[in-house]
């Protein structure tokens, strides 16, 4: 498993709302935390692409509404430069939703994957139809 890079500009602080993008029943999810991030003290914690949060079921099917569970970020609408010089930004933020061990909880995903993502899941970029 490959490390983020170390300019990856994390957009979501915890608080933001993301569209789930994967067919396990949940709509839209909220961060909650951000395992293993060291920060600043008072600073909000972020995550970006790539990177694995624990997230809450905001809207979606009545069994998964209020569960606690882990994802991964797959977009963001924050702008981020790639290490060739190129600036990526996609429409929305979305996520989707993963076990413990990385394995996707759903069997398919909608909609494009930054391949910063695709890189260090390998389980996401076999079920993602499109990768940018």
């Amino acid at each position: 498993m490959k490390g983020i890079a170390g300019r990856m500009i994390r957009g979501l602080p915890v608080g933001a709302r993301l569209d789930c993008i994967d067919n396990t029943g949940a709509k839209v999810v909220q961060i909650v935390m951000t395992p293993k991030l060291k920060g600043v003290h008072r600073r909000y914690p972020k995550a970006g692409v790539g990177d694995m949060v624990v997230i809450s079921v905001k809207k979606g099917s009545a069994d998964m509404k209020r569960q606690l569970m882990k994802a991964v970020i797959v977009r963001q609408k924050m702008p981020f430069r790639r290490p060739d010089g190129t600036m990526v930004q996609f429409e929305d933020n979305a996520a989707v939703i993963v076990t413990d061990t990385g394995e996707t909880k759903g069997s398919m995903i909608k909609g494009p994957v930054a391949l910063e993502a695709a890189e260090r899941w390998p389980r996401i970029a076999a079920l993602a139809s499109i990768i940018v």
